[in-house]
């Protein structure tokens, strides 16, 4: 798998894990998800951009809103 594919499969599985979810934390959705910092920021970066997420600085972390 190239590293572009692992980012957006990364993407596709926070889709998926905000489904049920209001909003989630970046620290959630690492943890749940067992990516790493870097994939994980990349991988919502591209769901921000195609407009599918909305973050806002919350401390240490984001919340992270499916759109």
């Amino acid at each position: 798998m190239s590293f572009r594919e692992n980012i957006e499969t990364a993407a596709g599985r926070i889709t998926d894990f905000l489904k049920d979810k209001e909003q989630a934390t970046s620290w959630q959705i690492k943890t749940a998800l067992h990516l790493s910092s870097s994939v994980m920021f990349m991988a919502l970066g591209l769901l921000i951009a195609a407009g599918k997420a909305e973050a806002e600085p919350d401390g240490l972390n984001y919340k992270i809103t499916k759109k």
